[in-house]
């Protein structure tokens, strides 16, 4: 492989943080993490591990029976003499040898039972798990902070969710079905060896301890680390990907579809390297064990051999090794391929596993409780706020009375705090100091599900899922018979083109509502908000992308849904908020204005009057 270049080594740090002499103990956390929940499934472990160990109690003895049965043929004469012939001892022996022979079928039997028994358990137990770690993984990412969600790529993150729920699958198969039997003969072999030849037992206790330890220092020290390397980049390929197929409207409109291409190039040749180099050093590490089983196999035959030349070992006693050999020295070459599915699996898991150590954005207290909103009056009570990468806070000693059933718009420059002060209100982000209050009630000491579904927010790029009309509009009431959905619709001036629609409400809207023009989409989203029937409305600049005539109607739905409600506008057109009740303007944080339009336009020199002045000019 090709050494890599400056550019790849620092997109590997950027790629996979700390991939390199991490602090954890990654292999033992992963391997923690999937034994807590294997042991929430007590019944299917249970099954899974007796048959494991009837099928490997089958597997350690058929070799002392497959000698006894050497041994006894040798003893039992030609299978042609005549039955007078044949002297009682010689009668014995055959007698044996069918006892034997019934006793190799019992045996395979019971193998066969043994791993049946084991397989349908860890059927059952990895397809639990998998279920409970992709649902409590699922709805750990949905709570992560607003940050988290705008950092990172939801491809990667899908990525980094399937590929680890999978890896469970291989753990699981790996350890209780392949690497626990074969430690499990190499035990019990070594023992029965050791009882009839001490110097065999040790020969293969010392050799299969070597071959194990040599694979596993192989795999840890020599494999791990290219493969921890080539899922990260497999993650950010995820992410490339991704990335391009949902902006693919962008990609069309300025027609770089063959710049997207060589973007992509770029990622998968990166990962088609690190990936290569991963499996030629598996491979590596694979021929090197080989050599060394192969080795151990020649050391034990000898040994018997060196036996039998000195007369204490007979022919059942050879067969008896051989047979042990050629089981042995299965389990030993598939457990130096065992632990790399090991490895690769913890690998694969790593980044899943790592999702459960982060932090939640903002949690819920323990003992909180839903919030009951009756009026909507909302009290920023001395509020303090700055985000992590600001220098400083946002906001400083804040105070905001806002009545119920008020309409108040957020006005000022970009970077003011518009945004944020309604993003605190939904405690997408906590207080550095202060409260903020709805009907007397502080928002941090209830919880969130309860407080969001107070508050009904129609953004200025509304996001639809790709799912139906009906769906989408009831999102918010799940529960809505389809004559609310359509009065919902209706209210928002979105009834008349869903209804030309070929399949009306059942249309599917296509991911992120693209199948639909902006003002549909922003329609749409009012009916969600209609359908809600929340006390406390936000607008985040609804109408500031739309055409004259949709704005028209956005305005008309938007007007019928204020009524009765406490009413936050983010405007950045001063135009829309005119016939408010009452404006806030800010700027770097400050509350530097509040009043009516005729109130403030009548300031001279004011922030609202210049900023309205501005836009009346651009105009």
């Amino acid at each position: 492989m090709a050494v890599g270049t400056g550019r790849d080594v620092m997109a590997d740090r950027q790629t996979a943080p700390g991939a390199q002499g991490r602090g954890r103990n990654e292999f033992g956390e992963v391997l923690g993490f999937v034994m807590q929940r294997w042991l929430r499934h007590p019944a299917s472990l249970t099954c899974t591990l007796a048959g494991v160990a009837v099928a490997t109690v089958a597997d350690v003895v058929t070799p002392l029976l497959a000698g006894w049965l050497v041994d006894d043929v040798a003893h039992a004469g030609p299978a042609g003499s005549s039955a007078p012939a044949v002297a009682p001892a010689l009668l014995a022996a055959r007698h044996d040898v069918l006892m034997l022979l019934g006793g190799l079928l019992l045996l395979g039997l019971l193998g066969v039972a043994g791993r049946r028994m084991s397989y349908l358990g860890i059927t059952f137990l990895t397809a639990r798990v998998m279920r409970d770690i992709a649902q409590t993984a699922f709805a750990r990412v949905q709570r992560f902070s607003t940050d988290w969600h705008g950092n990172t790529f939801a491809g990667s993150t899908v990525r980094r969710l399937t590929r680890g729920m999978w890896a469970v699958d291989t753990l699981g198969d790996t350890l209780m079905l392949m690497l626990l039997p074969g430690i499990l003969v190499l035990c019990a072999t070594t023992v029965v060896l050791a009882l009839r030849w001490p110097l065999m037992g040790v020969l293969l206790g010392g050799s299969s301890v070597g071959l194990v330890l040599m694979s596993t220092l192989l795999t840890l020290r020599y494999v791990a680390p290219s493969a921890r390397l080539a899922n990260a980049w497999d993650t950010r390929m995820g992410a490339a990907l991704a990335d391009a197929v949902t902006c693919n409207m962008v990609v069309k409109a300025f027609g770089a579809e063959q710049r997207e291409d060589a973007r992509l190039s770029w990622v998968l040749s990166r990962w088609q390297r690190r990936t290569e180099r991963s499996w030629v050093r598996g491979t590596n590490s694979g021929n090197l064990q080989n050599l060394a089983a192969l080795a151990m196999r020649v050391l034990l035959v000898g040994a018997v051999l060196a036996l039998w030349w000195r007369g204490r070992a007979g022919p059942g006693d050879v067969a008896y090794v051989l047979t042990m050999v050629f089981l042995v020295q299965g389990y030993l070459r598939d457990i130096g391929q065992q632990i790399s599915m090991v490895q690769r699996s913890v690998n694969e898991m790593e980044e899943l596993v790592a999702i459960y150590r982060l932090p939640m954005g903002v949690a819920d207290a323990v003992d909180a409780l839903p919030l009951r909103v009756t009026h909507g009056v909302i009290h920023f009570d001395h509020v303090s706020f700055g985000y992590r990468a600001q220098q400083g806070p946002l906001f400083r000693d804040l105070s905001i009375d806002i009545p119920a059933g008020s309409r108040v718009a957020l006005v000022g420059p970009s970077g003011s705090g518009k945004t944020t002060l309604v993003k605190l209100l939904q405690r997408l982000y906590d207080v550095s100091d202060g409260r903020i209050l709805i009907d007397g009630t502080d928002i941090s000491t209830v919880t969130q599900s309860s407080l969001r579904s107070q508050i009904a927010i129609v953004q200025q790029e509304p996001v639809l899922f790709h799912r139906s009309l009906a769906e989408n509009i009831s999102y918010g009431r799940p529960d809505a018979t389809m004559a609310e959905i359509e009065e919902a619709a209706r209210q928002a001036n979105a009834a008349g083109f869903i209804d030309r629609l070929p399949k009306g409400y059942a249309t599917m809207v296509g991911e992120r509502g693209v199948k639909l023009s902006g003002g549909e989409r922003q329609r749409v989203a009012i009916a969600r908000a209609f359908l809600a029937n929340a006390p406390i409305l936000i607008f985040d600049e609804a109408t500031s992308s739309l055409d004259s005539e949709s704005e028209i109607l956005v305005q008309e739905a938007m007007e019928r849904l204020m009524i009765g409600r406490t009413v936050l506008v983010i405007a950045h057109r001063l135009s829309t908020v005119v016939g408010l009740d009452r404006i806030l303007v800010f700027a770097r944080g400050e509350l530097r204005e509040d009043g009516s339009h005729a109130e403030l336009i009548a300031q001279d020199g004011g922030l609202y009057r210049r900023l309205f002045e501005l836009q009346s000019l651009d105009g």
